[in-house]
C-alpha cells in the first residue's frame, strides 16, 4: 500500500505527462503482482463497489477528530475533496502500513457484507493507524473517486514500457470484463495469446503541416483536397467475426460504439476501414457538440443511441 500511495501523490502533484508515464512505468516493474493488477483495475474504471455511505463516512470522520459535524461539514466545504478532509482532520499516525493494496482492497470487498459497527471499527482502526498520505488513499479506495488526471491510454504506455509489449496489445487484453480479485498479471497481461494480434491497427495515415512554403508544393492543380470532418479519426476491423474500432489516439473504443457490431455481419473477415466517425441525427451528419455526448460514456443507453446515433464515413 505504501507504493501505490506514494504513486498516487507524485501522480497528484505533477500534470506533467512524461512524469506520470516515468512514476507509473517504474511503479509496475517494482510493485506486487497482485498490487499490479488492482493498479490497472483502478486506473480502469474497475473498483469495487463502495461498501459505506459518504454521510456515515462524515459522521464517524467528525468523531473520530473530536469535532462537531457542522465543523467536518464546513471544512469539507472549504477542502473540497472528502477524502483529503478526512485525512487533515485526523491526527497522523506516527507509523506506516505494512499492508499491501491487494490485502487492503479484499478486507474493503468484505466489508460491504459487514454490520455497520464492524464497519465503523474497520475505518476507526485504519484512520487512526496510517499516516496522512496512505489515510487519503485508503479513503479514495472507500469512496472509489480517484481523479488524478491519468487516462487508461497513458497507464497503458507506461505499462507497455515496463512490460517491452506493444500498447495495441496490451489495450486489447485490458478489453472487456475481468475481475481484478480473480486473475493473475501473468494471466491479464504477460501470457501471450494470438488473438492479441487480432485487433492490430494499421498506422493511422494523418495530416501534418507541411515544412517548408505552401507555394513550394507546386501547382494547385497538381493535388486534391478532400472534406476535413469534424468527427474522430478512426479504423475499423474485422477479423476472425470480431469487431475492433480504434480512434487515431490508439484507443479501443469498440464498446463506445455498438452500431457497428452490424458489420460483423455485412463485411468480410480481414477488412480494415479507414475513416471518420461522425454523430448522424435526423440522418444528417452533426456537429462534433453532437459526437460529444457520445465521447466518455463507457455505457452507452438506448436513450442516446436513438437520439445521437453514429456512423463511420470510409476515406478512400
Amino acid at each position: 500500500m505504501k507504493a501505490f500511495a506514494d504513486l498516487i501523490k507524485t501522480l497528484d502533484s505533477t500534470n506533467k505527462t512524461t512524469l506520470k508515464v516515468e512514476a507509473l512505468t517504474e511503479y509496475f516493474k517494482k510493485a506486487p503482482e497482485k498490487d499490479k493488477v488492482w493498479t490497472i483495475a483502478i486506473l480502469s474504471h474497475r473498483r469495487p463497489p463502495r461498501p459505506v455511505n459518504t454521510t456515515l463516512m462524515r459522521e464517524w470522520a467528525s468523531e473520530l477528530a473530536k469535532i462537531p459535524l457542522w465543523l467536518f461539514e464546513e471544512s469539507y466545504h472549504i477542502v473540497g475533496d472528502l477524502a483529503e478532509t478526512i485525512a487533515l482532520v485526523i491526527p497522523p499516525a506516527e507509523t506506516s502500513t505494512e499492508k499491501s493494496l491487494n490485502q487492503f482492497l479484499q478486507e474493503i470487498i468484505d466489508l460491504k457484507k459487514k454490520s455497520e459497527v464492524e464497519k465503523k471499527e474497520y475505518l476507526f482502526d485504519n484512520w487512526l493507524n496510517l499516516n496522512y498520505y496512505e489515510r487519503f488513499v485508503f479513503t479514495k479506495l472507500i469512496t472509489g473517486s480517484f481523479r488524478i488526471g491519468v487516462s487508461q491510454k497513458l497507464m497503458t504506455r507506461a505499462l507497455s514500457k515496463a512490460t517491452e509489449i506493444d500498447e495495441d496489445i496490451l489495450a486489447y487484453k485490458l478489453m472487456g470484463n475481468w475481475e481484478p480479485s480473480k486473475i493473475t498479471f501473468n494471466k491479464l497481461i504477460l501470457e501471450e495469446n494470438e488473438e492479441d494480434f487480432l485487433s492490430k491497427p494499421y498506422p493511422f495515415y494523418l495530416a501534418y503541416a507541411i515544412e517548408g512554403e505552401p507555394e513550394d508544393l507546386g501547382d494547385v492543380s497538381g493535388w486534391s483536397a478532400e472534406h476535413k470532418w469534424d468527427g474522430i479519426r478512426s479504423q475499423v476491423i474485422i477479423r476472425n467475426d470480431e469487431l475492433f474500432v480504434w480512434s487515431r489516439g490508439e484507443e479501443l473504443v469498440t464498446d463506445k460504439y455498438p452500431e457497428f457490431e452490424a458489420f460483423v455481419e455485412a463485411i468480410p473477415n480481414g477488412t480494415v476501414i479507414d475513416g471518420e466517425i461522425l454523430p448522424f441525427p435526423e440522418g444528417e451528419i452533426g456537429t462534433f457538440k453532437d459526437l460529444q455526448t457520445r465521447i466518455g460514456r463507457k455505457n452507452v443507453s438506448k436513450k442516446l443511441l436513438e437520439k445521437t446515433p453514429v456512423i463511420l464515413k470510409a476515406y478512400d
